[in-house]
């Protein structure tokens, strides 16, 4: 059975919900509307899920270019509207910096509020910029079977694939098959992405996709069935990449390896 598109995820807003389009559109940056806004605190750091997990309960919507924002609190209240850009900001990104402009308006206040703490949203100048990893990392992809992998090493039923938030789920790959793909092309949808390296994993895996709540101890898993695996990332499970042809990709659309090991 070829392996096929499961499950598309990505984040308009940096350590808020996911959002799961059934088709999106992939540049060399990667996916326009992936990370575009992030979240620094009041001493003008990166604020991440390890710290301020709970922020998953928020959901957002933004449209590709980040000239509009909808948060969608648990509570069912709405924060929406027009995007309007103030003070020019740099913000550490992991050993980079990253140029982006405060957000005016309710968004930051509300934000705040929920999190109980002071949170400044900030959009990010260019598309692609606030990944991670930026353009080398732009893409992420992990196996169904991986994660039922770890479902069994856990002793559980299921593991939640959105712990991960892998911007692709494939299934029809074998558990890690996509190990392998580091260093070869692989072609999704009408996209071809080049794979860089094995994903290295922090606590933000070990909390509930719809809580933030600290749930499942991912990192002592990982450590215990896959630390001997080679990786440039500690604790690594599922792969990044670069968009080397860009173009479409649906759910349902098959992924193949098309550059031989």
């Amino acid at each position: 059975m070829a392996a096929t598109i499961a499950r598309i995820a990505y984040a308009p807003v940096k350590g808020l919900a996911l959002a799961h389009p059934d088709e999106i559109e992939l540049e060399h940056t990667g996916l326009r509307q992936n990370r575009r806004f992030y979240l620094v605190g009041a001493d003008g750091r990166l604020a991440n899920g390890k710290v301020f997990g709970t922020l998953v309960q928020v959901a957002a919507e933004a449209d590709a270019d980040g000239t509009s924002l909808a948060l969608r609190f648990p509570d069912g209240a709405t924060v929406a509207g027009a995007i309007a850009l103030g003070d020019a900001v740099e913000t550490g990104f992991y050993g980079r910096s990253v140029a982006g402009h405060v957000v005016e308006g309710p968004w930051s206040r509300a934000l705040s509020a929920f999190a109980g703490t002071p949170l400044r949203l900030i959009r990010a100048d260019e598309p692609g910029a606030a990944s991670d990893r930026a353009a080398a990392g732009a893409v992420s992809l992990v196996s169904t079977a991986s994660l039922e992998r770890l479902a069994r090493e856990a002793g559980v039923e299921a593991v939640d694939g959105r712990r991960f938030r892998m911007l692709f789920t494939i299934e029809g790959a074998d558990a890690h098959e996509e190990d392998g793909w580091v260093g070869r092309e692989v072609r999704v949808g009408a996209a071809t992405l080049r794979c860089n390296g094995l994903v290295g994993r922090c606590a933000v895996t070990t909390h509930d996709p719809d809580t933030g709540v600290p749930s499942l101890d991912t990192l002592h898993l990982l450590r215990a069935y896959r630390s001997h695996v080679p990786s440039d990332e500690p604790l690594p499970f599922g792969v990044r990449g670069e968009v080397v042809q860009p173009g479409s990709v649906r759910v349902g659309d098959e992924v193949r390896v098309t550059e031989p090991a």
